[in-house]
């Protein structure tokens, strides 16, 4: 008895030391995921999201920012501000152009609505490094609730951490739009990390296709996400938090 009783005290001592832990200030950049596999890539870092621009595809690899419950609200309004090329990359690079009449919408991965917080935060997310050739339903319909319901976690919860972006399927023979041939993305990732009391985390993937589907459709685990992606996500969690979360994708959990 007195043997189960000191292992109980120690295990409540651990426990109680991860709470410890999990409270401390996480490292500025706990947004930005690691490459498991070698790809092209340029990091930028602008006033609203941090991008890895694929020189490639003429887009992101993946989009990273930490959405505070203060930067949901602000007086920047997408309505003055266009979508332009982004003159930190190299050419040939995605311009309006590319689209016009390609079937496709600008899909905003770091989305306006995320930065009304700041004129300038505003201007940045219409760079066509933060833009990618988006299914219209997809864009106006399913990917828009996502963003949505992450400003809704974000008020709630005080912020969350999020990645998104583009999933290529086929490594060669992609589909392509405009001069600058920019690639079609198969389908679209998103992780969300939210560190307020319990961590946690949940992963999504979207075909891009039209459709209208509920969310709990695409949810799917951090680590399935990664398996997919090649990405190591939220890299700076301590290892058990890290593995924990990444295997849980319960959507009850947020709502």
């Amino acid at each position: 008895a007195k043997q189960a009783a000191a292992k109980a005290q120690l295990a409540n001592a651990k426990r109680a030391q991860n709470d410890v832990t999990n409270l401390l200030p996480l490292p500025k950049g706990v947004e930005l995921p690691r490459l498991r596999q070698k790809r092209t890539e340029q990091v930028i870092e602008h006033e609203g999201y941090t991008v890895s621009y694929n020189m490639q595809t003429r887009q992101p690899n993946w989009v990273a920012w930490k959405l505070t419950a203060q930067r949901t609200k602000g007086n920047a309004e997408r309505k003055d501000y266009k979508f332009t090329d982004d003159e930190d990359v190299p050419a040939p690079r995605a311009e309006d152009s590319d689209y016009r009449s390609s079937g496709y919408d600008r899909g905003h991965m770091c989305p306006a609505g995320d930065n009304k917080w700041r004129a300038e935060a505003m201007r940045q997310s219409f760079l066509f490094s933060n833009i990618c050739p988006q299914a219209p339903s997809l864009n106006r319909g399913d990917w828009n609730e996502m963003e949505l319901a992450c400003r809704r976690w974000a008020k709630r919860y005080g912020s969350v951490y999020v990645v998104c972006g583009p999933v290529f399927y086929k490594k060669t023979r992609r589909k392509t739009i405009g001069r600058n041939k920019v690639a079609v993305p198969d389908a679209f990732f998103k992780v969300l990390l939210c560190m307020k009391d319990t961590p946690k985390a949940i992963g999504f993937l979207y075909k891009n296709t039209d459709g209208n589907r509920p969310m709990g459709d695409y949810v799917n685990t951090v680590d399935e996400v990664e398996r997919i992606t090649g990405y190591d996500f939220f890299p700076s969690l301590t290892d058990d938090v890290e593995k924990r979360v990444e295997a849980e994708c319960n959507l009850d959990d947020w709502q």
